[in-house]
């Protein structure tokens, strides 16, 4: 196995990327079903690969497998998340808060660009990246896994 695989799988898991929502409702990817989900049904947790001020709800995938998925990210007012890559494109929408977000491998405030609310961003696989909240952030990503998260800086990863 090489390098990113051993990230993107170590990622993945410490993710706790089953899917995660409430009550009987459950989706399996390519089944022609449906998935309607209210928001106050998903079940939020703790995102080890991101520590503490950010919380997880998976809405559909296995971000540890080649399929499709869709999460939501919460993270509390003032949260850094620290310059990183991702294996694959990362998607996204602001569903509260601002997100301030920037490219790059050093953590500046002063270079982020503001994302409000029904902002969406695209950011190409390796592409280093950073941004911090403002206010409570409610972000939603989708794309196609393997998915994980790799910090430029180990001292800024929560799981070492």
């Amino acid at each position: 196995m090489n390098r990113l695989t051993i990230i993107t799988t170590a990622s993945a898991l410490a993710l706790g990327l089953s899917t995660a929502l409430a009550g009987d409702n459950h989706y399996e990817p390519g089944s022609g079903g449906h998935l309607f989900v209210m928001g106050d049904e998903l079940e939020w947790g703790p995102v080890s690969s991101m520590g503490e001020g950010a919380e997880i709800a998976v809405i559909e995938g296995d971000l540890g497998k080649e399929e499709p998925f869709t999460f939501r990210l919460r993270l509390e007012d003032g949260y850094e998340i620290k310059p990183h890559v991702h294996p694959a494109y990362e998607r996204g929408t602001i569903l509260q808060g601002t997100l301030h977000f920037a490219h790059g491998e050093e953590f500046d405030r002063d270079q982020t660009k503001a994302l409000p609310e029904g902002s969406t961003f695209i950011m190409a696989p390796g592409a280093p990246m950073y941004g911090y909240a403002e206010g409570e952030v409610i972000f939603q990503l989708h794309g196609e896994g393997p998915w994980g998260i790799e910090y430029l800086n180990e001292e800024h990863d929560p799981r070492q």
